[in-house]
């Protein structure tokens, strides 16, 4: 595994995407400030300066787009939330995959698939974690309930240490996870999962699904009791 550091980018991810044939498996990519970073479904990623996390990993699993490679968000949340452990803190995940601090986002996943000719070339699996914000920069950020790590513990946070243990975690079940999928985290997915047992309404494209949050399926879908029945959704938000 090695590391590539940018002082200044457009977005760790996109530049994953336009480099990944050239680019090694496993190689770390991060930087001090992004341009236009970018969330699920195009949000935007505002970047709230250098002492934060910007980090996409590149992962070369094979030239099939499979299963289990969907579950990689999850997989990176669940390991994101150990590592915040470490500090003291009891994180939470919101289905499929924010992660939370009492019910505000401290870190947001974005994986992306590169295709050449039917082909799978490679993975983007980004990150980025809110570690040392000033509370006027938290209310400032629009239309989200968010926090950061310092504000958490009442200390700043050394970056570095915290990318460092992040990839030390995410690498040590990797090859095990490719192998066994969701079911092998499932148990501590559902740890830290949030609004279990209530009643949602989850954000599919362009519907709205209502139902009471069963559980988290072996695939990683979400498990909704819905007024026509049973509902299992791969995408979505719920709202």
């Amino acid at each position: 595994m090695k590391k590539i550091f940018f002082e200044e980018i457009t977005s760790t991810n996109t530049y994953a995407k336009e480099n990944i044939e050239k680019i090694d498996d496993k190689t770390v990519i991060y930087a001090n400030r992004q341009t236009n970073g970018r969330g699920r479904f195009s949000r935007k990623w505002i970047d709230l300066g250098s002492r934060n996390l910007y980090m996409t990993i590149i992962l070369h699993p094979g030239d099939k787009l499979k299963q289990v490679h969907s579950n990689l968000t999850q997989y990176l949340s669940v390991k994101t939330c150990k590592v915040i452990e470490t500090y003291g803190i009891c994180p939470q995940i919101k289905w499929p995959n924010d992660v939370l601090i009492d019910g505000k986002k401290i870190a947001g996943i974005l994986s992306e698939a590169v295709f050449r000719k039917g082909e799978l070339k490679g993975i983007a699996l980004g990150v980025g974690v809110n570690l040392n914000v000033t509370t006027e920069d938290i209310i400032a950020i629009p239309d989200k309930i968010a926090t950061s790590l310092n504000l958490e513990i009442g200390c700043e946070v050394n970056r570095n240490e915290f990318l460092d243990k992040l990839i030390e975690e995410f690498f040590k079940d990797y090859e095990n996870f490719l192998v066994e999928g969701f079911k092998s985290i499932k148990e501590t997915y559902l740890k830290y999962v949030i609004l279990k047992g209530e009643k949602i309404t989850v954000q599919v494209l362009n519907r709205e699904v209502e139902g009471k949050f069963e559980t988290i399926n072996d695939d990683g879908t979400i498990k909704l009791i819905t007024n026509k029945g049973e509902e299992n959704l791969s995408i979505g938000d719920i709202i």
